[in-house]
């Protein structure tokens, strides 16, 4: 077993027991999905193939064209085009990213203290997203550099199950994840 994945059973949950009042064990927050997102300006199958492999390395997952919905005349891009990649990632595959997100990649950003999320009072989140702009920081893409040294900036959405800001705060902040 995956070691967020037991640390999430066994002492996140009993620390959200304590801290936030539930009825029911289904109500506490946890992770649904994480979404990795390559996108692109330009929609020439040259370029995207780099990114499809990029996710694919990272992840060990199979992943997906993002195809454009409507015409975009500036960009000279048609409509059912090829413009980016994504992998959806769910139940185990989202601690094992986790844990190489947060353990590898950001011990390596330098300049970097944190997420900042925005707390509206009238609007609870459920997401954090953030962008890599350095993708080569994955061990598997700095192996190839000669492929990989020209790829768009990597986008990661986390969505949780969270009802309310704090919540997540709290869910995100547990599994060592850099908060201001």
């Amino acid at each position: 077993m995956n070691f967020y994945r037991y640390y999430n059973e066994n002492v996140v949950k009993y620390d959200l027991l304590n801290k936030f009042q539930y009825k029911s064990l289904n109500e506490m927050p946890n992770f649904c999905k994480i979404i990795l997102n390559f996108g692109s300006k330009k929609s020439e199958l040259k370029q995207l193939g780099p990114t499809l492999l990029a996710l694919e390395l990272i992840t060990s997952q199979r992943s997906l064209f993002t195809n454009s919905n409507r015409i975009n005349l500036s960009l000279k891009i048609k409509k059912g085009s090829p413009t980016g990649c994504k992998i959806t990632l769910r139940k185990k595959a989202i601690y094992a990213f986790l844990n190489k997100v947060v353990n590898e990649i950001f011990p390596k950003l330098k300049p970097f203290q944190g997420f900042k999320i925005l707390t509206l009072e009238t609007k609870s989140q459920k997401t954090l997203s953030f962008s890599l702009r350095n993708n080569l920081l994955f061990p598997e893409l700095e192996k190839h550099y000669q492929y990989f040294n020209r790829l768009p900036y990597l986008d990661i959405t986390i969505v949780t199950t969270a009802k309310s800001t704090k919540e997540l705060v709290f869910l995100l902040k547990s599994f060592k994840i850099p908060l201001l």
